[in-house]
Parts: structure tokens; sequence; C-alpha cells
């Protein structure tokens, strides 16, 4: 009977020393965020998190095209108008894709539309940010020394557009084509008019309602 004092006074000892050690909690707190930045974290300074490809931010690597020149330029040099497309210049459409934030389902007006190749392609910008991984769209004649027949999956390439910062003369690869039809567009976006954009295909726009 007379130890059973001593054995609540040591567990009260312990008990107090464990709750009050700064050391723990302040071990545990760091880990924290770490357990979750690598899978999770939309932040991750990881080069392969950076370059993953919702275009919505379409991000990352895509973060690039927050930087997408509001005015696009004319269409490149050599490129072939569409001879009887399903949404002529200034038809009345509505955007499917989500290249970029605040685009889909955005109201635009058809500024061009042509017959040619446009690829997905992944490259290194040139001004030293994240790769980007299939971006959409570059047309055949937006590279260097591309030729006239429909480059296979995989070729290496050297852009010549400048649809935003470090793309032009940046080095790449075709990842996917199409042959559909590849229209300019004029839209507004989160109070913005984009003019000339390149480019949407024609499954990435439906006639407007």
């Amino acid at each position: 009977m007379r130890r059973l004092p001593v054995t609540l006074a040591g567990l009260l000892v312990l008990a107090g020393a464990t709750a009050c050690s700064p050391d723990q909690g302040e071990q545990a707190s760091p880990t924290t965020p770490h357990a979750h930045s690598a899978a999770e974290s939309p932040s991750s300074s990881s080069p392969a998190a950076s370059a993953s490809p919702t275009p919505k931010a379409s991000g990352t690597g895509h973060a690039h095209m927050h930087e997408h020149a509001m005015d696009g330029g004319p269409a490149p040099e050599g490129i072939t108008p569409a001879a009887n497309p399903t949404y002529p210049v200034g038809s009345e459409v509505t955007l499917t894709a989500d290249h970029m934030p605040g685009m889909e389902g955005a109201p635009a007006t058809v500024s061009g539309a042509y017959s040619t190749t446009a690829y997905s392609v992944n490259y290194e910008p040139t001004d030293g940010g994240p790769k980007v991984t299939d971006h959409k769209w570059v047309v055949q004649e937006e590279f260097r020394d591309a030729g006239s027949e429909r480059l296979a999956d995989g070729t290496p390439v050297t852009i010549e557009a400048d649809h935003m910062p470090g793309m032009k003369g940046a080095h790449g690869t075709i990842e996917s084509s199409t042959t559909q039809t590849v229209y300019m567009v004029d839209y507004e976006s989160d109070g913005m008019t984009m003019t000339n954009h390149k480019w949407v295909v024609e499954d990435e726009l439906h006639a407007r309602d």
C-alpha cells in the first residue's frame, strides 16, 4: 500500500514532462505540410509537378499560358485558308476548349479558318520556364523546316510560333496531331478581349445557341 503514492507521483511527473515538452511539438509541425506537398500541392517546385498539363492552368509549364498574347497577330505565312469551313470567318461560336482559364464556354467570333495539320507539342521554353507538355496547338507552318508532310508523334521539332514567352525557338517533340480545320478566334474572358487567338480545332467549338 505504501508504494502506490510513489507510482502515481511518478506517473504525474512523466505526464507533465510529456505535455510540456517543446521539442515534440516543434518536430511534428514542420513535417505535416511536407507529407502532402509532392502529391497534392499545386505550388510544388518540382519541375515534374510544374509541367503537368492542366491546360486550365493548360498550368505550370502552362502557367506560361496566362501570358498568352492578347493579340495573336496574323496567321503564319504560307498557311492555306480552308475552302469550305464549317464555321466561316465571322461565325458566332462558343468555345469548348479549355486551353486557358476562362476559355471553356466563352462566346467567340471566328477570325480565320485554315486547312493544315495542328499539333500538340511538348517543349522546353527558351526563357528557362518549366517544361510545357501537351500544348495545343502549333500548326505545320509554325515549325522550322517542317515541310508539308504530317509529322509523326515523337518527331523532334523547333517551334517558330510566338504565342507566349519562351516559345519561339524552343525545342520540343510532337505529342499528337489532327487534320481538322483549324481556327483563329476573337473572344472575351475575365474582362479581356483576345483577338486572333491561335488555335482551336473544329471539335473545340460549336455554333452559338
